[in-house]
């Protein structure tokens, strides 16, 4: 059987709109998938059906598809995206009309079953698997169109279609699900995001998105088409693979798969090998988002200049409490303020105020307002950044779990024939597996050098619900016998101070030189919910990296010796 050639064209709800007419003008495809549904999407999604009950899905996909579906059907590659978000019947039949007045015949199957009754929630979605994706392509679907699947599942489908793996094909579809998650953030893959990027070609201005190539086994090699920018590198593989993951065991509906079983090495220029996986079988629980309106909030930002800073923040802190009470009430001082500063901006901090509450008039006007009067009876200088403005509402995400038999797993097919997709067989479950936490090795004894970590070491932090992961990586064989000893939890409360009352668990990724925090409740109820600076947890890896250190003087730093960029 030949390779299956899956490429990606989205790997978030507003990324960059040509990518789907790039991806099929730029060369050979067989499937072409676009990922839209982030937590915060779900509820942005949420909002929007409980304005308009026929939306619910990524409006934007249509419009992308616009200009692009003829392209598709011309060069025979099928698109598979999760666009349709909590309305995939909505999304197909508005393709459907699309593609009639196009004047195309085009051949649409759907996956639903993930959304669950909770009456309590404003969202509530099980993560499917890919079985149903596979069962609509088997018919013979162009396009097809899922709810709350899994990342990895847009790519995980075709290959089930195209190589006929059953439920037992455990190996191959591991990994075909690490190729899935690989490519399903984009241009992630490919030099987006990453932490060398200054060693890329035109430092990454503007990378190509992914594309793997699947084999029968379920290995893979991905790459980009030629003439794209940035780079596919056995390091922006990397990069992706310790992208918002947990421990060594990468649970999913249809397997488990071995993270620490993942080998990569280079298969010529952007061509990078994948293979090694295992896996196991599935857990018995499908993963629930959940999604509710927490309330309202509000932020002003106050711009204290100059000479006593603390004493500044402390008296707006007062007059605010004073003005507005202290319920929900939260301040965060931004040290940006640089000492004998020729200039305002640079002899600034900032003081930044946030409000949550229940009442939308409380953290409303009512609260901006207060914040505007203290102008003339405040500190020296007093300055805000903004006018006074209403109060918004904010979202809270969290996870549950439910039986994999207790979801209606549904594909409907192009002819309208509804298809349930069963569950693993009883016998195929398992609980999730133990995920042990390796404790550090001895620390290495080297002459020390101070520096930045980031010499050294690649990191890639993203967030999942309240919690958030930290991937740090080791560019040759020798830092990664200093960082396994050097970098343990404690170490890490000690460079990132706001992880040290957190439970924090640590994992080792050898074949991958690599170790991955994850940092519960990091990031509170979620991205729609948080008023940290880093509300995603995006930037946490680089802020590791910034922080001084004792480096081994003697370890190299730049890019390992005879590798492409």
């Amino acid at each position: 059987m030949s390779v299956l050639r899956v490429g990606n064209a989205s790997g978030f709800y507003g990324d960059r709109f040509n990518a789907w007419q790039e991806m099929l003008d730029g060369g050979e495809l067989d499937v072409l998938t676009g990922d839209y549904l982030a937590e915060l999407t779900m509820l942005i999604l949420g909002r929007d059906r409980l304005r308009d009950g026929s939306l619910g899905y990524a409006k934007t996909f249509l419009r992308q598809l616009e200009g692009c579906l003829d392209t598709a059907l011309d060069h025979g590659v099928k698109l598979v995206t999760n666009a349709g978000g909590l309305n995939p019947a909505g999304l197909a039949a508005a393709i459907t009309a699309l593609a009639a007045r196009l004047g195309l015949d085009v051949r649409i199957g759907y996956v639903e079953g993930d959304a669950l009754d909770r009456p309590d929630a404003l969202t509530a979605n099980a993560y499917l698997g890919a079985f149903g994706i596979a069962a609509c392509l088997d018919a013979g679907a162009d396009v097809v169109v899922t709810g709350r699947v899994t990342d990895a599942s847009l790519a995980v489908g075709p290959a089930i279609a195209r190589f006929g793996w059953g439920r037992d094909d455990l190996d191959a579809l591991a990994r075909a699900t690490v190729a899935g998650h690989l490519i399903e953030c984009g241009a992630q893959v490919t030099g987006g995001n990453y932490s060398f990027f200054t060693e890329l070609p035109d430092c990454g201005h503007r990378p190509g998105f992914p594309i793997a190539e699947l084999h029968p086994d379920g290995s893979a090699v991905l790459t980009k088409h030629s003439g794209t920018g940035g780079a596919v590198t056995v390091e922006t593989v990397t990069a992706q693979l310790l992208y918002e993951v947990g421990g060594p065991a990468y649970l999913g509906p249809d397997v488990v798969a071995r993270l620490d079983t993942v080998r990569l090495r280079p298969d010529g220029p952007d061509r990078v090998h994948v293979s090694g996986v295992r896996g196991l079988p599935p857990p018995p629980t499908l993963k629930v988002g959940v999604t509710n309106l927490g309330g309202y909030r509000n932020s002003m930002t106050f711009v204290l200049c100059g000479l006593d800073i603390p004493a500044k923040a402390a008296l707006v802190r007062g007059q605010l409490a004073e003005a507005v009470g202290t319920e929900g009430l939260e301040f965060t001082l931004a040290r940006t303020d640089h000492s004998d500063a020729t200039d305002t901006e640079a002899a600034s901090a900032l003081l930044h105020v946030h409000l949550r509450d229940g009442d939308r008039v409380r953290a409303g006007r009512a609260f901006s307002a207060a914040a505007v009067e203290l102008a003339l009876a405040s500190y020296p200088g007093c300055t805000l950044t903004t006018l006074p403005g209403d109060a918004t509402p904010y979202g809270v995400f969290t996870a549950d779990t439910v039986p994999q038999d207790a979801v209606a797993h549904v594909a409907v097919l192009p002819d309208g024939i509804r298809l349930p997709i069963p569950p693993p067989p009883t016998t195929c479950l398992q609980g999730a597996p133990v995920q042990q936490n390796p404790l550090t090795g001895a620390p290495s004894l080297h002459p020390t050098r101070r520096g930045p970590l980031g010499e050294l070491v690649g990191t890639r932090s993203g967030d999942k619900g309240g919690d958030a992961n930290l991937g740090v990586w080791a560019r040759t064989d020798a830092t990664w016998a200093w960082l396994r000893g050097w970098l343990s939890v404690e170490r890490l409360a000690e460079l990132l101070p706001e992880t040290a009352p957190l439970t924090v668990e640590r994992y080792e990724l050898p074949n991958l030189r690599a170790v991955n925090f994850v940092l519960r409740g990091l990031l509170g109820q979620g991205v729609a919910a948080s008023t940290r600076f880093d509300p995603q947890a995006k930037a946490l890896g680089e802020l590791l990296r910034a922080r001084i250190v004792d480096l081994p003087a003697d370890l190299p730093t730049g890019p390992p010796k005879g590798t492409d960029p």
